[in-house]
């Protein structure tokens, strides 16, 4: 493990955080790194935009432990991390892609689109949160030179309802080579099943609970499959994430005990 001190805070949207990190970290898009905060606890995070001499992790405040990065880490303050972790997204030979991000799922997405519009792929992303506020990057997708198709719930920004309701027009052009998401799970689910449809391959990333971060303690891994998020993903094909016994349906604690995506517990024998 490497301890860094924070270079940057910057506040993204309501409970959105992302921290600047004064290193050449060669993460691939997609890939993750454990963060540990000295006292408190370590936790997987996806890698936003990086350079030559700095990384990126934004982070919402979904736990007990990013509650306290976001009330105590300032510029200056030490974190550890170790990494970077897991099988990234690929994208060779492809020339028309489309990122679906949602949430606080998209910086893996902001780190794809940096790396593929450098290659010349062009890149369409399709945004969506809750509110306007609720979107992020927007203005940095822009920059590499994306195209921005946004939605929201409320309808204060775009498109009124579903960022899957944007996918299905993109589809239907015919120009997709791939589809890229990442974001809620029941978003990722409907993503998948799109992409199915019109028969054109996608990738997702999964979030699970995840204690070593490279396939040794099995915390992470997949009902029915086995397979483990931290080393045989977090980028799964989408046709094999629609296999998993429990994508879109449930996830497991640090206890091991069925969670549904609502975050309440669930019966034993489902």
């Amino acid at each position: 493990m490497l301890v860094f001190k924070i270079k940057k805070v910057i506040d993204e949207a309501p409970d959105v955080k992302s921290y600047v990190i004064e290193h050449k970290l060669n993460a691939k898009p997609g890939q993750f790194v454990m963060v540990w905060m000295p006292g408190v606890d370590e936790v997987p995070m996806s890698i936003g935009l990086q350079t030559d001499t700095e990384f990126t992790l934004s982070i919402a405040k979904a736990g007990d432990c990013t509650a306290l990065m976001h009330e105590k880490l300032s510029v200056g303050d030490k974190i550890g991390i170790r990494g970077p972790f897991g099988k990234p997204f690929t994208f060779e030979g492809k020339k028309n892609i489309v990122l679906v991000g949602g949430g606080c799922g998209t910086p893996p997405m902001l780190n794809l689109a940096q790396v593929a519009t450098a290659k010349g792929i062009k890149t369409t992303v399709l945004l969506g949160g809750r509110t306007s506020e609720h979107l992020l990057f927007e203005k940095t997708f822009k920059e590499l030179g994306c195209e921005i198709k946004v939605a929201t719930d409320d309808g204060s920004k775009g498109h009124k309802g579903y960022v899957t309701d944007l996918l299905k027009k993109e589809l239907e052009k015919g120009e997709v080579d791939c589809v890229y998401t990442c974001g809620p799970e029941l978003m990722m689910v409907t993503v998948a099943r799109l992409a199915q449809d019109f028969n054109i391959p996608s990738q997702v990333s999964l979030e699970r609970f995840m204690k070593c971060g490279f396939g040794i303690c099995g915390q992470c891994c997949i009902d029915g499959t086995g397979l483990r998020v931290c080393k045989d993903g977090p980028v799964f094909d989408g046709e094999i994430a629609l296999k998993h016994q429990e994508f879109g349906k449930y996830k497991r604690d640090s206890a091991g005990l069925m969670i549904g995506l609502d975050g309440c517990a669930l019966d034993k024998n489902l």
